[in-house]
């Protein structure tokens, strides 16, 4: 795993953590190793007391036998001691009816001060009388031991010292305390050190590549770089990385918007000027009598007009808001006819226009608006057309049809184009990213969906159909699009 950005660079002094994820981590490991030791202990030193005394108990049985058997139930003295010493204890006993004999006794204590039963030892009480021995035993305490007795005796007892449990029992602990803290160190090196390579440096990569790419997000070598993992570390990272470039791709949109927003108010002013001469040249035509450019020339001035509005358009794009429309009841049939002059369509351009809008059909709309909405659309699919690797006269064609649904005006634009690719569909009514065309810059399509929604439309691409065919709705006046299509709905 390699990591993006700038060698060498960290997080800012102010945003270091105090106590960061590898120190969290050492520290529950180190707490977790702790509580496994405790769960280790505990049942381990119950266990080895209870063995203990039991080992104790299995000597004492086997010296029961011995006493036993000796001629007449006496044992010299001497051997009595010796037997006593080998099991650690100061007496032996054996409980057989209703009879308590007394096989061997060397220096008795004054009183016992604990008494053990190992007949019956749950696991609890051994726990419990295992940490009472190690904190509460003192060096001259005497206990006595009850277990099962040989030769069908009730119980066999022996009196013995509590020091001797309570020294094997620190030794075994000391023991059980080293062996563990040495395979619980290794342990815990192991999972620090593999927790610490599968999660924490991973994170701290993510963590310095947000920061570095925070510093300079349009730098594509900021962006992170996605390893192969396959776990929710791998889907992180490549989720990042595709935020990453999407982030770095609005801002080099809006840097390019910038950029186009100050060329264009470099030559706005200049531009302006060349149409108005433009313009006070057209007016000087119309006192020509020519019945050519008596005919002409008011359609001259009039796309000059248009050309001066479209400049100002230009330069306030990207504004909230489009001026309100100036609404007004409009045909549409001429309307549509000067969107086919200002194309230039004809013998030079063999594309067919067709028109089929319902006879006298009048929007409630902006006259320019609407016009700039409908040389949008068909100056697109023009391009496309044009764009084809052939040209077939007979099939190329550009369709427009109008028709009323009550109150909405419904106006649709097709071609017989490649039509709009996938790709596109995604961001189709978003500047600078539903082109299609090398060098085309997307506009078109965003400024038609501005100027409908602001009459209270829509516009949008019709799927299934050969080519490209987009629908506009204008509805009259006030009326909201989603009742009337609620209505249409349930109707």
């Amino acid at each position: 795993m390699t990591d993006s950005g700038t060698p060498g660079e960290r997080l800012p002094s102010e945003h270091q953590p105090r106590f960061g994820l590898s120190g969290k981590l050492l520290v529950l490991t180190v707490l977790f190793v702790m509580v496994a030791e405790i769960l280790i202990y505990v049942p381990a030193i119950a266990n080895f007391r209870v063995n203990w005394l039991n080992d104790r108990l299995a000597a004492a049985h086997t010296a029961a036998l011995v006493l036993d058997a000796a001629p007449s139930g006496m044992v010299p003295e001497s051997l009595a001691k010796q037997i006593l010493a080998s099991i650690g204890a100061r007496a032996v006993a054996m409980k057989m009816g209703n009879q308590r004999r007394l096989l061997a006794a060397s220096d008795m204590p004054p009183a016992v001060n604990d008494t053990i039963d190992m007949r019956e030892v749950s696991w609890w009480q051994a726990v419990v009388d295992a940490f009472d021995t190690l904190w509460m035993s003192k060096p001259k305490d005497v206990m006595r031991v009850i277990g099962p007795a040989p030769m069908d005796g009730d119980f066999l007892e022996i009196i013995m010292d509590e020091a001797p449990l309570h020294n094997a029992m620190l030794r075994f602990s000391a023991t059980l305390l080293i062996v563990s803290l040495i395979i619980s160190g290794i342990t815990a090196a192991l999972v620090f050190l593999a927790l610490n390579y599968l999660f924490v440096r991973p994170m701290r990569r993510l963590t310095e590549n947000m920061t570095a790419f925070r510093s300079d997000p349009e730098n594509p070598s900021r962006i992170v770089e996605v390893s192969n993992r396959a776990d929710e570390i791998g889907t992180s990272e490549a989720e990042l990385a595709a935020m990453q470039r999407e982030i770095a791709s609005m801002l080099h949109q809006k840097s390019r918007l910038a950029a186009l927003g100050l060329a264009v108010s470099k030559i706005n002013h200049d531009l302006r000027n060349l149409l108005a001469g433009a313009q006070l040249f057209s007016d000087q035509l119309s006192s020509s009598v020519d019945p050519k450019v008596q005919r002409f020339a008011p359609k001259l001035m009039r796309s000059l007009e248009r050309a001066i509005a479209f400049c100002q358009s230009t330069l306030s794009y990207g504004r909230a808001q489009e001026p309100p429309p100036d609404r007004k009841m409009i045909s549409l049939e001429p309307l549509i006819e000067e969107v086919h002059e200002s194309l230039g369509l004809g013998i030079d351009i063999p594309i067919r226009w067709i028109v089929a809008v319902e006879r006298g059909l009048m929007v409630d709309a902006d006259h320019d608006q609407l016009f700039r909405i409908l040389v949008n659309l068909a100056r697109n699919a023009m391009q496309a057309l044009e764009g084809q690797g052939h040209r077939d006269p007979a099939r190329d064609q550009i369709r427009i049809t109008g028709r009323r649904e009550g109150s909405v005006a419904v106006i649709e634009v097709s071609d017989t184009g490649p039509g709009i690719p996938e790709k596109a569909r995604e961001h189709l009514f978003e500047a600078f990213q539903s082109s299609t065309r090398s060098g085309g810059s997307g506009l078109g399509l965003a400024i038609a969906a501005e100027l409908a929604r602001a009459h209270g439309g829509d516009i949008r691409l019709i799927e299934g159909t050969i080519g490209a065919m987009f629908r506009v709705t204008i509805p009259d006046g006030a009326v909201s699009l989603d009742s009337r299509r609620g209505a249409r709905a349930t109707a």
